[in-house]
């Protein structure tokens, strides 16, 4: 099991980001499919059609979001994900452990290409 861990600086406020990763509506504008995605603990979400699926475990607003990604029947990773003020606008925090080994480069590639370039595409305007 493997750690993924990085900063990415978004040009957008932190407000906009949690946003951006917390309302199902947003998230089908950068991900480009349906998304099921609540701010209640214990509910479940899933992005890009269940590619991405699990339960979100703990909000703070504009600040936080902790969640447990499913990788099959047995094993989950826990994320969290933590927005920060930077004078460029958001340091965006992404904290993965207990990543199976042979799922590590694509959370990796999935986290910088799918998610953080797409989440800039949108709030970079």
């Amino acid at each position: 099991m493997q750690t993924f861990k990085k900063h990415f600086i978004i040009k957008a406020t932190p407000q906009d980001v949690y946003a951006a990763l917390t309302n199902p509506e947003i998230i089908a504008l950068w991900t480009g499919e349906d998304a099921i995605m609540s701010t209640t603990p214990d509910s479940e979400f899933e992005w890009w059609g269940g590619d991405i699926c699990g339960k979100n475990i703990e909000f703070e607003q504009d600040k936080k979001i902790v969640q447990e990604w499913y990788f099959g029947e047995t094993e989950t990773s826990l994320v969290t994900i933590k927005t920060h003020t930077d004078k460029k606008g958001t340091d965006l925090e992404i904290n993965q452990t207990n990543i199976p080994d042979e799922a590590y480069e694509n959370i990796v590639e999935g986290w910088e290409d799918a998610i953080v370039e797409s989440l800039r595409d949108l709030l970079e305007e």
